[in-house]
């Protein structure tokens, strides 16, 4: 298996990619494994230069489309820009979601109360986000309820989803940030982060995957798929 990344797709311009949790897009320390980018110009060997086109939050798993030239870059960027491409995550949340599916319509912005610097948050004069929703299946842990939520984020404002589950009043299990207490964000990066901590925190990295892409390009339709990692997985086993 390759070290890297798994490779759900590839050709001569384009390379789609599982990007694991727990790993950054672009690099924040010099170790050449610690971020996407720098493992995809290992993975290419001098013979491309890797392009993401599109990036996920460290903790977040799924799919990344990274353009092996210039041009393809710029034609898959324009897409990305004009939002003519569909995206499909799952999140695991905590509580029972009451109705089947919906669609969140509340506007983001920075949170300028927030001691965590790259924290958003709902806001009236923040720009306008939604997200639908679709309930995959409730069910128990330890006697705690939990949901199984299918998203198409329909705008692609930053942490949108997690924003906007808290926001439901149904965070993602494991957020550091959204999950009621930032404080847990800050004893991570700050590496105080305790036992009990990571005990109400649940899982180590937070549940949501990144799972389709669907867009068209160059008079075809490409869609991508990719699993969540047995993390997420394992902890839909009741």
């Amino acid at each position: 298996m390759n070290p890297l990344f798994a490779v759900i797709y590839e050709d001569a311009d384009l390379l789609v990619v599982h990007k694991p949790a727990d790993l950054v897009c672009h690099p924040t320390k010099g170790d050449e494994y610690s971020s996407l980018i720098s493992r995809a110009r290992i993975y290419f060997k001098a013979a491309s230069e890797p392009h993401l086109v599109n990036r996920l939050d460290r903790e977040t798993s799924g799919l990344v489309v990274i353009a092996k030239n210039a041009s393809a870059a710029r034609e898959l960027g324009k897409i990305w820009e004009t939002r003519a491409i569909q995206k499909e995550y799952l999140a695991i949340v905590h509580g029972h979601v009451a109705v089947e599916q919906g669609m969140i319509d509340a506007p983001l912005g920075k949170d300028e109360t927030s001691m965590v610097a790259i924290k958003d948050c709902v806001r009236p004069d923040g720009t306008t986000a939604q997200t639908e929703f679709f309930v995959g299946k409730r069910f128990l842990r330890n006697g705690a309820k939990f949901t199984l939520l299918r998203l198409l984020p329909r705008t692609g404002r930053k942490h949108q989803i997690r924003i906007h589950l808290q926001h439901l009043g149904h965070p993602i299990v494991g957020d550091k940030i959204y999950g009621g207490d930032s404080d847990l964000y800050l004893a991570l990066v700050e590496g105080r982060l305790t036992e009990e901590q990571r005990a109400r925190l649940i899982l180590s990295s937070h549940a949501l995957h990144a799972g389709r892409l669907q867009f068209h390009w160059r008079e075809r339709d490409w869609d991508f798929s990719t699993p969540p990692e047995p993390m997420f997985t394992d902890f839909l086993k009741e």
